[in-house]
């Protein structure tokens, strides 16, 4: 009876519908984009390594603005690889914007001075070429290696291996160009430019008077997994003693892990696939209102027909369930409908962007049963005033 009831207004029905489809649509492809970003961000930092730390200058927790203090030189770098019993690698690292220029064409990138321990800290690969070399970093010599993106922006019809191009006011030689690797938290890794940190140091961005040769940060290779905890521990220790910290003194650096930068990242995007689902929720909620005022106008349009059934035997909770079935039913039809739509969207982004959005069962079942079951909540009100109608009143409208 309640599916006959539905039927008999289609117009109506499916405009209410609507209301439920949009919303059910608005948390699986919200949610979906959320769990797509949560998961983007952690293959990011899966791809450094369960093993690297980075050592970056001043104390993020006390540490006020966007300026970093320099505090991190290069014998820090050469202190940990020699003295710190459980790291493997130690890769230091100076990052700069410049202007780089071949021929006729410009663009400003970031240009990182590294020595030949980032290719393996970091886990990159060469394509073409060849990365930097110790007799590179030995002989101060200008040579560079692109990003696989700026390479075919800079030379998009030539091989760029052994062109001249110029940084500064200074010309290097490419030797090399690297692999694909994606963004890394905003920053596209195959627009960067690496040169050794020495020939960096003397030609590009000098040498501070104060400090010497002043790093950006600090990547490190642990031995092993096992091995990430001793060497932030001893990592710890030494840069105390070298920037001879106080016992309760403030650090002046920070040592960062790749577990603890997953947690951090985690939490971040867990509130915002929160964020997110929370805002599709209020268009399931404005559907559910909607429910409600269409079931309502039902009971005013239908006051004989539920006099004449209570005439004819049927009681209170007879009414009052069939009502409630019309609106779960609206509710139910809509979640899987809009899930279906959703699911699609989702599909879709995934397909034309670099996002891996996804939506797992749980989410779909549980949205479609929330639909359901505001179906049921706003339904309860008009079900109830159906009830509760006297027949001989709700007669007299035949």
């Amino acid at each position: 009876m309640a599916w006959s009831a539905l039927r008999a207004s289609r117009l109506r029905s499916l405009l209410t519908i609507l209301g439920i489809v949009i919303g059910n649509a608005s948390v699986i492809t919200l949610v979906g984009i959320g769990q797509g970003t949560q998961k983007l961000a952690n293959e990011q930092l899966e791809s450094l390594g369960t093993n690297v730390l980075f050592v970056v200058p001043g104390d993020n927790r006390r540490r006020s603005g966007t300026a970093r203090p320099r505090t991190l030189v290069l014998g820090d770098a050469e202190a940990i690889a020699s003295q710190v019993p459980s790291v493997r690698r130690v890769a230091p690292q100076i990052s700069s914007n410049q202007i780089i220029q071949v021929g006729g064409r410009s663009t400003s990138v970031p240009v990182y001075g590294v020595t030949p321990e980032f290719l393996l800290v970091r886990q990159f690969d060469v394509e073409r070429g060849h990365f930097i070399t110790q007799a590179d970093l030995d002989g101060n010599r200008s040579v560079v290696v692109l990003g696989s993106a700026l390479a075919t922006k800079l030379s998009p019809n030539t091989d760029p291996l052994g062109q001249r191009v110029r940084i500064g006011n200074h010309g290097f030689v490419v030797i090399g160009v690297m692999e694909e690797k994606g963004s890394f938290f905003g920053e596209n890794q195959d627009e960067v430019a690496y040169m050794p940190l020495s020939t960096m140091v003397n030609r590009v961005t000098g040498r501070d008077p104060t400090y010497g040769v002043s790093l950006t940060f600090i990547s490190v290779e642990a031995n092993d997994p096992g091995s990430v905890d001793a060497a932030n521990f001893q990592i710890t220790n030494l840069l105390h003693q070298r920037h001879k910290i106080p016992g309760f003194g403030d650090n002046d650096f920070t040592v960062r892990t790749q577990k603890e930068a997953s947690a951090i990242v985690t939490t971040i995007t867990g509130g915002l696939t929160i964020l997110l689902g929370s805002i599709g929720g209020i268009s399931l909620l404005v559907g559910g209102v909607g429910i409600m005022n269409i079931m309502l106008v039902a009971v005013s349009e239908r006051t004989a027909e539920v006099g004449l059934r209570k005439a004819l035997g049927a009681r209170r909770r007879d009414v009052l369930l069939q009502f409630l079935i019309e609106a779960a039913v609206l509710a139910s039809m809509g979640g899987m409908i809009g899930s279906g739509l959703g699911l699609g969207a989702v599909a879709l982004a995934a397909a034309v962007t670099p996002l891996p959005a996804f939506v797992g069962p749980g989410t779909v079942l549980l949205t479609v049963g929330v639909s359901g079951g505001i179906g049921v909540f706003f339904g309860v009100i008009p079900a109830r005033r159906a009830a509760r109608l006297d027949p001989i009143a709700a007669l007299r409208r035949l």
